[in-house]
């Protein structure tokens, strides 16, 4: 069975702080140890160009960034790990989407009608200050997931908007030049909390607020004193809903030890001492990481190498076959190898190939049916509020899963007809 491809994208614009590792970093690393997953983890440096101009420090963050999750116990050996940059078939796969993609799709990102909308109130130009960059932000990141057909893509609630426009890119490209992506799908992990920040905020750079993952015992204990608390006395109890100190601290504890916490919270625990137990804890998590990291920023040159080895192994199996098949589909051929006009029967033939298509009707549900090579129909779908639902059944079946929980076969269909159908799409 092909394993499941889970791609997490990391954009170096600054330090790792704890909420960093604790909302993202740590959980992909445990997520990237299961069976039956192939996991693909990049710096996305093309990405950082739009929110940075300054040179140094997308080298600095590229460097810090790549070490943080080879000292989190991120391992090259079983996951691919890679720079954006080192691959460029995923910068020629932007273009290629480009080409299918509808600036009314772009017109609807968030990150573009914000930048709109704050002009406008400032009575500027619409536009005033807004990079293609910017403006074509999702259609490079479409190209980042689609370059792969991962099929999940941890993100949080925010970036949901540009994995269903990856969606809808990938099913123009579908459309126009046949069945080359998966769907991908957003995953959102609800139970990943937003840490808090030393002012109660969520931990952020933009706040200032945040504790960097690798600070020095000495600067920890100090931005872990300056957490901001309530007036509460020794003795008097305290509340750990709204805690940025108990929030912190459970990120870090085991079940148990958080419950010691809550305990000791309720009998009036002196704020001294809670965050004394909270430098601790975050001491005996980080220390070990922080002799990894330290280790690794000192000998940037072994890192530069995990990342070259990474895109080239990813390269040789993935990308260059991958995109050799999309410029062929797309029509940039050689020019000593056209072909002859095909014959009316062998035209015919091929556009009688089993397919599944996928519409919309008056009712204003979306559907799909299965068709095979012979034009009649084989399944007929029921239907679905979005087109996202409907794209995610037709992947369902073509990855093994009972159809019959989606579709009706049609009158005259039977179930070997169905799967041979099936199986010749998932072999194209």
């Amino acid at each position: 069975m092909t394993p499941q491809r889970i791609l997490t994208g990391i954009t170096p614009s600054g330090t790792p702080h704890l909420g960093n590792y604790a909302g993202a970093i740590r959980p992909a690393v445990e997520a990237s140890q299961r069976p039956g997953v192939e996991s693909f983890y990049f710096l996305s440096d093309y990405h950082a160009l739009v929110k940075t101009d300054n040179p140094e420090r997308v080298q600095r963050s590229t460097l810090e960034i790549a070490a943080t999750w080879l000292a989190a116990g991120l391992r090259p050996e079983r996951v691919w790990f890679y720079r954006q940059s080192d691959i460029p078939e995923i910068t020629e796969l932007a273009w290629l989407l480009t080409c299918v993609t509808g600036k009314g799709l772009l017109n609807r990102a968030h990150a573009y009608k914000a930048a709109v909308d704050k002009n406008i109130a400032e009575s500027e130009e619409p536009d005033a200050g807004v990079t293609m960059g910017l403006f074509m932000y999702p259609v490079l990141m479409a190209a980042d997931i689609l370059m792969f057909n991962a099929h999940k893509v941890p993100v949080g609630r925010d970036q949901v908007q540009h994995l269903e426009m990856a969606r809808d890119i990938a099913t123009s490209f579908n459309h126009r030049y046949g069945e080359h992506f998966v769907l991908p799908e957003a995953a959102v992990d609800e139970s990943v909390a937003t840490l808090p920040g030393l002012d109660g905020r969520k931990m952020s750079k933009s706040y200032d607020n945040i504790i960097p993952l690798f600070a020095s015992p000495s600067l920890l204990k100090k931005l872990v004193l300056n957490i901001v608390t309530d007036s509460k006395a020794p003795g008097e109890p305290k509340e750990t809903e709204g805690s940025a100190l108990f929030q912190l601290f459970q990120a870090f504890a085991t079940p148990a030890e958080t419950e010691t916490m809550r305990a000791r919270f309720a009998e009036g625990i002196a704020w001294g001492e809670a965050k004394e137990t909270l430098f601790n804890k975050l001491e005996e998590t980080i220390a070990p990481m922080r002799v990894r990291y330290e280790e690794l920023i000192a000998g940037p040159a072994r890192i530069e190498q995990v990342l070259k080895s990474g895109a080239a192994a990813l390269r040789a199996k993935y990308a260059t076959p991958f995109i050799a098949r999309l410029r062929e589909a797309a029509g940039l051929r050689p020019l000593d190898r056209i072909p002859e006009p095909p014959t009316d029967s062998q035209a015919k033939a091929k556009a009688q190939k089993p397919q599944f298509k996928q519409y919309r009707e008056k009712d204003g549900l979306f559907y799909f049916k299965l068709v095979g090579d012979d034009g009649n129909l084989l399944l007929q779908s029921r239907g679905f509020v979005s087109a996202r639902e409907a794209g995610q059944a037709v992947t369902g079946i073509k990855n093994g899963e009972n159809h019959e929980q989606w579709a009706e076969p049609a009158p005259d269909a039977d179930d070997t007809s169905i799967r041979q159908a099936i199986d010749a799409l998932c072999a194209d």
